[in-house]
C-alpha cells in the first residue's frame, strides 16, 4: 500500500477516530462547567493526531 498523503496512515486514521471519541465524550454534562480541563483534554487529542 503506497501512501501519498498523511491521510492514509493507518495511525493517523486511528488518532482522528480518537478525537472524535473524545469531543463526543468531553461534550457531555460532566464537563460542561469545567471549560480548562475539557480543552486541554481536547487539544491534547488533537495534538496526538497531528504529531
Amino acid at each position: 500500500m503506497k501512501i501519498q498523503k498523511f491521510e492514509d496512515m493507518k495511525v493517523w486514521q486511528e488518532a482522528r477516530t480518537l478525537v472524535n471519541q473524545i469531543y463526543k465524550s468531553t461534550s457531555k454534562q460532566k464537563f460542561s462547567k469545567d471549560f480548562g480541563l475539557r480543552d486541554q483534554i481536547q487539544r491534547a487529542a488533537v495534538s496526538v493526531m497531528s504529531n
